[in-house]
């Protein structure tokens, strides 16, 4: 096992300008059912969720051509994970915190080079 407790990629969060017309493109061009968490505009692909987040929103995304998803790691103990992360010098850019109607502790941290990846446990 991962000493901090890394397990898997769960979610990838794409920004969009139109979330009812990226909606239907993913539900109904790509074919890719409903994803259980993440609310309407979050599909299943394997074991990670895509996630539409609106951008302008609260989202500071935007659509690109260029290389841009937001990563989010899945752990087993978010709070663990984070304090793990401190104790090897890692920058916590969002600490750890409820989110969703509190069904999941998420926080998120800066690579090297400044990229933020996210982290999550259920709640």
């Amino acid at each position: 096992m991962n000493p901090l407790g890394l397990q898997e990629l769960k979610v990838v969060a794409l920004a969009v300008d139109d979330m009812a017309r990226a909606c239907d493109f993913y539900r109904n061009t790509l074919g890719l059912v409903p994803a259980l968490e993440g609310g309407e505009a979050a599909f299943a692909l394997g074991n990670a969720t895509l996630m539409l987040k609106l951008s302008g929103n609260g989202w500071p995304g935007k659509p690109s051509t260029e290389l841009n998803p937001r990563l989010t790691l899945a752990v087993a103990d978010a709070r663990q994970t984070e304090k793990r992360l401190l104790a090897r010098g890692v920058r916590i850019s969002d600490g750890v915190s409820l989110y969703e109607e509190g069904l999941f502790y998420i926080g998120a941290f800066l690579d090297s080079e400044g990229n933020k990846l996210w982290f999550c446990s259920a709640a």
